[in-house]
């Protein structure tokens, strides 16, 4: 594995593999950035990438460093603002969006607010939601991306900034969020998960390469469920590699530089 890809790269290969052709997608700073890219180059042409910054429907022909970057806006069909792009979210017409967090519960819940118990004094002070909450609580599918340790995979997350499952089945609705929306995917630097219908808590789906259940125990502050045919995540392929490399990230800004 170390001589043919790394775990960036592999992550982003995965996360790449959960956008549908034709479907649209709100997306976020850093790998999902990378991801979306590499979806769009390889498996996924007619994916409609938007931006919260007003962008939509761009070709991605340069990795942008952010959301509100200028490469954002490469033959896009529209270039709006952050209203428009949130009440396309409210009409029910985005699919996915793609977040990240500082910790994640079994539900699916997000924090990016804080760290501690005391919001006036806490331990540490993170950037706050921006448009998270309102993506993950109005897109039909949210998928997250995040490294894989008892810090951030926590029992109870110490600030809700954006909904998951909230408190389990139901609870999503009964706070008047749209029916049918909600957690989908959670790419870590251990496997992929989703969520069970029934239960709604978050389920591994796949094991990276190399990593064993007795690994996500160790590294999850909750008990996480196992898919009962569970499986070993699909390494990348030679085409998603290079693309990934030559095309979508050669200064090595997400995958990180290769050796020479």
């Amino acid at each position: 594995m170390a001589n043919r890809y790394n775990l960036m790269e592999l992550m982003v290969c995965v996360a790449a593999r959960q956008l549908e052709d034709g479907k649209t997608a709100v997306i976020g700073t850093g790998m999902p950035l990378a991801a979306a890219m590499l979806a769009q180059k390889t498996r996924a042409p007619n994916l409609i990438i938007m931006f919260e910054a007003g962008s939509i429907a761009p070709q991605l022909v340069k990795l942008p460093l952010s959301v509100a970057d200028s490469y954002t806006m490469t033959g896009g069909l529209m270039l709006s603002n952050m209203d428009e792009t949130m009440a396309t979210c409210q009409r029910g017409v985005v699919d996915y969006t793609f977040l990240g967090g500082a910790q994640i519960d079994m539900y699916g819940n997000l924090n990016s607010t804080m760290i501690g118990t005391d919001i006036q004094k806490p331990k540490v002070r993170l950037p706050g939601s921006g448009g998270a909450n309102d993506l993950a609580s109005l897109c039909w599918k949210t998928l997250v991306i995040t490294p894989h340790d008892q810090r951030r995979f926590v029992a109870q997350v110490d600030f809700l900034t954006t909904p998951g499952y909230l408190t389990g089945p139901g609870a999503r609705e009964a706070a008047g969020l749209p029916a049918g929306t909600g957690p989908y995917k959670v790419i870590s630097t251990l496997a992929l998960m989703g969520y069970e219908s029934e239960t709604k808590r978050m389920c591994v789906e796949s094991l990276h390469p190399g990593v064993t259940v007795e690994d996500i125990r160790a590294n999850t502050g909750f008990e996480m469920l196992f898919a009962d045919n569970l499986i070993i995540t699909l390494e990348p392929t030679d085409e998603e590699l290079d693309v990934l490399r030559t095309q979508v990230d050669p200064l090595g800004l997400i995958i990180g530089k290769r050796s020479t």
